[in-house]
């Protein structure tokens, strides 16, 4: 089974690194950071114009067609470039929330188990699932621009959506877990010390390579998940996905050395999407559960 992309995924993926770097680059992240802008409304906007929600809407409902492997390159490159708001459930609910794939509506999810807590609740018109908006409590998150609301009568998302949901997310966590590679090699280059690059010292080579290792292993489960649309495969990439991104995060803190605790560099941000977007959709314990199972059903 061949799971490089193709031209056409190629070109699509291109695209939207494109409109992204030219609508959500580093000043616009940091201008939403210090403004508390989680979601901007115009933006939504021009990313249903791109069909970024309506990916994988039937044509014939004004969608654009394509599937699960197109989707994740799409949300890969958001990952990538930070991009806050509730991504996954507004994609997920294209078709179902009238507006959600136009980027009219902003659709969240109880994607966050039984914890109570839900994302973006003070920007959503709509959760998936549900008939109303509830009303919520603000929770101090890790991430500023994940804000979070504790809702008193929270279900959890429904079960058709997990798997899609899990596997989207784990394909943001795969974007920004490569990003924090790039901005690690591109500091081990820049920032000397003793008269040469820190990049020539081996225990600096060491994080770096590590941390390519574990974001290519995760992006092969990731893709090869959105091929197969296996239920295991799915959970499997999002373990992977989770620790590429937490671990890379850090270490990507690691080589910065003492800018990187500064609000100024972009890794904290990456760490804090991370840890929230881990416990989204199916954590680590839940993947860890399901693969047991599909192995002592097997093994049986």
């Amino acid at each position: 089974m061949d799971f490089q992309p193709t031209e056409d995924q190629k070109a699509l993926r291109a695209g939207v690194r494109d409109l992204l770097a030219g609508r959500y680059g580093r000043e616009a992240l940091r201008a939403a950071v210090d403004t508390g802008t989680a979601v901007d409304r115009a933006l939504w906007r021009e990313l249903g114009e791109a069909g970024f929600f309506a990916l994988r809407l039937p044509e014939a409902e004004g969608g654009v067609g394509l599937g699960l492997p197109e989707a994740v390159l799409v949300f890969e490159e958001a990952g990538r470039a930070l991009l806050p708001g509730p991504l996954v459930a507004t994609h997920l609910a294209a078709g179902v929330v009238p507006g959600a794939a136009a980027g009219t509506t902003v659709v969240t999810a109880f994607d966050l188990g039984g914890s109570g807590l839900v994302t973006h609740l003070a920007e959503a018109d709509a959760v998936l699932g549900r008939p109303r908006v509830p009303a919520g409590e603000p929770v101090r998150s890790a991430d500023p621009l994940t804000p979070l609301h504790r809702a008193a009568d929270a279900a959890p998302a429904p079960e058709e959506y997990r798997a899609a949901g899990a596997l989207l997310t784990a394909a943001l966590q795969l974007g920004s877990a490569l990003r924090t590679v790039e901005l690690a090699v591109r500091y081990g280059k820049e920032r000397e010390q003793f008269g040469q690059p820190i990049g020539a010292f081996q225990a600096v080579k060491h994080l770096c390579a590590q941390m390519l290792v574990r974001a290519e292993v995760a992006r092969t489960a990731v893709y090869a998940a959105a091929v197969t649309a296996d239920a295991g495969e799915i959970a499997t990439a999002k373990l992977l996905a989770d620790e590429a991104a937490v671990r890379g995060a850090r270490d990507c803190l690691q080589v910065h050395g003492g800018m990187g605790f500064t609000w100024e560099a972009d890794v904290h941000l990456h760490l804090k999407r991370a840890w929230v977007r881990a416990e989204q959709w199916r954590t680590a314990a839940e993947a860890e559960e399901l693969l047991a199972a599909e192995l002592a059903a097997s093994s049986s």
